[in-house]
């Protein structure tokens, strides 16, 4: 699954569009590495880093999902390791 769309579906951002702009502006790590690609793949078991105003998250990647869904759902996406 694409980087953006999965934190679209993780609902770290309202929009795709607008997870795909944060992406491009190189401020996501995927397993240490910076990425500036939206289309960059993820998948179960990669650990995300990126900053969110004040808040640098820590998350890795639990599963894909199928959809954009409640809250309830989203965060069954990911499992927090640290969030400053």
């Amino acid at each position: 699954m694409r980087l953006d769309k999965w934190l679209w579906h993780a609902r770290f951002f309202k929009t795709r569009s607008l997870a795909t702009r944060y992406v491009e502006k190189a401020r996501c790590r995927i397993d240490g590495r910076a990425t500036d690609k939206a289309h960059t793949s993820v998948a179960p078991g990669m650990v995300l880093t990126f900053a969110l105003g004040p808040k640098v998250h820590v998350v890795k990647i639990v599963a894909l999902g199928e959809r954009r869904g409640p809250s309830t759902e989203a965060k069954t996406l990911y499992d927090e390791i640290e969030s400053a």
